[in-house]
């Protein structure tokens, strides 16, 4: 007995004892684990329950709170005093929220936080006091480079490559006018210095600003360099390499990635009309239902309405030698004395009026005579002042150079070629 009571006295003192090791360099007990702190929205979001969840189909601010706790009568005064920083009647179904509610057995709710996109939030704080604000969070631009090659769209090559399609988009607009998207070969190919936005470091949550461009169209390479002509107004546009703008006073499609459907043709025939001639004095670019129309140039509207065979349809004056018109449009998105600028979304593709199918007509005015906007010889936009040439030259000097070097990429075929003749 007495053998058994000095053993576990003697357990007792060699667990209670600090640990001797082999060297006889005593050891400290291991320190305690300290619980990690997660911050987020500026909230430590340990000092709560947190329900993460996404807005449903017709589910509103007050059916949340009421399920977190909240009475009614409470929930008119949170919406009333959130009102004049946030509509909350216009969460959208899909987006994400945050409800921080007591770490207790009662869980109500104290702070709702809604994101109507990835990087802005809103906190609307109802612990004490109600309070609502904005926050952003932290964006981080990296600089990026691509390039591709044309097989069959400028969209699939984006796409081939797991890029943001916003990129095709963008390259869309730089080279709207020089470049003709609907009739690109097999083999033109593409370079970009562009920004992404990244929060968190690792989240992407958008396109920046495109720095330069690269595309060889038809064996003609032509360069695009974002520039700064006025930093007070923050004015910026592509020239070229030649200091030459890439714009010019018209946009050659109102509609982005659509195809000709039927060309300005006088002496068109139309089995519907028993093979007469009907001349077709506009250009109709095809579109499935609802895709936006943009206005091809800065001009005022000077007609929005719906007539015969036109049906709905929007007329822009741009000045005092040229006007468009679009027809057939689903919806008009402007009235007659608004004053547009290129690439403003004017309509939408509909099939209002004489049309067999989804499209917009789109007819050209040159001194008030109907023409074939591909067959003119238009002006161009705005160059680069004489007194900025020097200071451009300067900036797209290291830019081109970097373009230059991008690498590019090779046609699937042109791989198996190669390898075929090793």
């Amino acid at each position: 007995m007495k053998k058994a009571i000095v053993l576990i006295l003697g357990l007792f003192l060699l667990l209670s004892c600090q640990k001797e090791s082999k060297d006889g360099i005593t050891e400290e007990a291991p320190e305690e684990v300290k619980p990690v702190i997660i911050e987020e929205f500026g909230y430590v979001l340990n000092d709560y329950k947190v329900i993460k969840d996404t807005i449903q189909k017709g589910e509103s601010f007050g059916e949340i709170l009421d399920r977190h706790h909240i009475e009614y009568p409470e929930i008119y005064k949170i919406a009333a005093a959130a009102k004049d920083t946030f509509d909350i009647r216009k969460l959208r179904a899909g987006k994400p929220y945050t409800v921080l509610a007591k770490n207790d057995s009662t869980e109500r709710a104290q702070v709702f936080i809604y994101q109507p996109n990835k990087v802005e939030y809103l906190i609307v704080d109802f612990t004490d006091s109600i309070q609502t604000k904005f926050g952003r969070k932290e964006v981080k631009i990296v600089e990026k480079t691509a390039s591709g090659i044309i097989e069959s769209s400028l969209s699939e090559a984006i796409e081939s490559q797991n890029l943001n399609y916003i990129l095709a988009h963008e390259m869309s607009d730089i080279y709207a006018w020089t470049i003709d998207f609907f009739h690109l070969q097999k083999g033109d190919k593409f370079k970009l210095i562009y920004e992404e936005k990244f929060i968190n470091d690792t989240i992407p949550v958008g396109i920046g600003n495109i720095k330069a461009a690269y595309f060889v169209h038809k064996d003609s390479p032509i360069y695009a360099f974002n520039f700064i002509t006025d930093s007070t107004k923050n004015v910026n546009d592509y020239y070229d390499d030649k200091a030459k703008t890439l714009r010019r006073q018209f946009l050659k499609s109102p509609i982005k990635f659509s195809r000709i459907s039927s060309r300005y043709n006088l002496k068109r025939r139309i089995k519907y009309y028993g093979n007469r001639v009907r001349a077709h004095r506009g250009t109709d670019f095809a579109a499935s239902v609802g895709t936006p129309i943009m206005s091809t140039a800065n001009g005022t509207v000077i007609e929005s309405r719906y007539r015969g065979g036109n049906g709905n349809y929007v007329k822009v004056r741009h000045n005092s030698t040229y006007s468009t018109q679009y027809l057939h449009m689903k919806k008009r998105a402007v009235k007659k004395g608004d004053y547009v600028k290129q690439g403003d979304v004017i309509g939408y593709v509909g099939m209002t009026g004489n049309t067999s199918g989804p499209h917009v007509c789109y007819r050209f005015w040159k001194n008030g005579k109907q023409v074939d906007p591909f067959r003119q010889k238009l002006p161009s936009a705005e160059p680069i002042k004489e007194h900025l040439k020097d200071d451009y030259f300067v900036y797209i000097a290291p830019l081109k150079e970097q373009l230059d070097e991008v690498p590019e990429r090779y046609l699937e075929t042109e791989v198996a070629a190669n390898l075929s003749t090793d």
